[in-house]
């Protein structure tokens, strides 16, 4: 497909609006030209693909804490795990995400990072790789969660800078506990180094999140999952992450991790401006129900759960188009603050709204078609379509 091509007629979602029968014009990856028809001049050095006005161009989705998928794992650490995320994502319409690794035996974490970092340093078409989100082995053995308990480390900050020096420096965002020993100085050189804290998997009573906060902690990992809950007496770390505007939380939308109602307090109480959608999915995802694997553990998956051998949930099969599905229905939440919550909060965090989140000129062109029912029609990544469904391949 030619490097200059225009989508037209859909209904584009930009920032807090729909904007009816539009038009979005792309060149050599970038996004060149949006208005409406009316405004729409032809030019021939530009391919024209006409949408039905049904449909809608939304900015790409960023998946911030994903593990796996389609068989593979971050903590597989190969270069076809990492491309296998790549060329997948753009189904369910992510267009750049951070691979995800777990608490696990410093090795295993280093080979993953090394791996990543190799990776990064490859031209690859689908989903950009943005960097890692390295979750655990700093957190609290009382939240573990699906966190092997046997690898987890005190904070400490030696280890993550030689750690962010294998990765080379693509560690973007730190899970982490507060409360244990080095906590609250990891925090502070986080903050230092412009690398997001992230609390997670924490027993911290709320004087510390309080501390935390002071100390740079931006942000709640998988928000409810893996943390001390809220107490009207002891706010704990839910409280926190409820009562506090500085820190943006991840939700798992799936109706599992977190009960709808839940969610939809969520919403009212934080507001779309300050929720990550996630998918936290491990390597069973677009797979069959049966036995996988994550962090070393025996995984069973069966009616869109996967559970350790003693219950405990093990991640998400979440697609991000569902997450947004699930989200509108259980919040009736608008389509532009959908987009807030998957493409533009996460571009926002991570410093990369610059080129990313949003449908404006100058950005990269990564662009998700969509029906009203949050159905992926056609994924585009950097001006490269990465995914069409069967009715779209006759449009490009």
């Amino acid at each position: 497909m030619t490097n200059n091509f225009v989508l037209m007629g859909m209904k584009a979602i930009l920032d807090k609006t729909v904007m009816e029968d539009s038009y979005i014009k792309i060149s050599d990856g970038k996004i060149t030209e949006v208005g409406t028809m009316s405004e729409y001049q032809k030019n021939e050095d530009f391919k024209e693909v006409r949408l039905p006005s049904k449909l809608f161009a939304s900015p790409g989705f960023i998946d911030i804490h994903i593990h796996g998928l389609n068989g593979s794992d971050v903590m597989d650490a190969s270069s076809k795990a990492i491309e296998n995320m790549t060329v997948t994502l753009p189904q369910e319409g992510t267009t750049s995400f951070l691979a995800t690794t777990i608490t696990q035996d410093p090795v295993e974490i280093e080979a993953a990072l090394q791996n990543v970092n190799q990776y990064s340093k490859t031209i690859a078409n689908g989903a950009e790789l943005l960097g890692i989100h390295l979750e655990g082995p700093f957190i609290s053995p009382k939240r573990a969660g699906a966190q092997p308990v046997a690898h987890i480390m005190e904070p400490d900050k030696d280890t993550f800078m030689k750690w962010q020096e294998i990765s080379g420096n693509l560690i973007k965002v730190v899970t982490l506990a507060p409360e244990e020993r080095g906590g609250i100085q990891l925090v502070k050189h986080l903050n230092e180094t412009g690398v997001i804290a992230s609390i997670g998997h924490s027993d911290a009573l709320y004087p510390v999140m309080e501390e935390a906060i002071q100390a740079g902690a931006t942000h709640v990992t998988h928000f409810y999952n893996g943390m001390r809950g809220i107490h009207h007496r002891e706010p704990g770390v839910v409280g926190a992450g409820l009562a506090h505007e500085e820190l943006f939380v991840e939700l798992i939308a799936d109706g599992i991790h977190v009960h709808p109602a839940v969610i939809k307090a969520t919403y009212h109480t934080k507001g779309a401006d300050r929720i990550i959608l996630i998918t936290d999915s491990m390597r069973a995802k677009w797979l069959e129900d049966g036995e996988y694997e994550l962090g070393g553990q025996k995984v069973t998956v069966s009616d869109n759960t996967a559970l350790l051998e003693d219950g405990t949930l093990a991640g998400s099969l979440l697609k991000m188009n569902e997450a947004l599905r699930n989200m509108k229905e259980f919040t009736n939440c608008s389509l532009p603050e959908l987009v807030q919550m998957a493409s533009s909060n996460p571009a926002r965090q991570l410093n990369v709204w610059d080129r990313k989140g949003s449908i404006h000129v100058g950005k990269d062109a990564d662009i998700v078609i969509l029906d009203e029912q949050l159905n992926v029609h056609l994924t585009i990544c950097k001006g490269v379509v990465t995914y069409r469904n069967e009715v779209e391949k006759e449009w490009i």
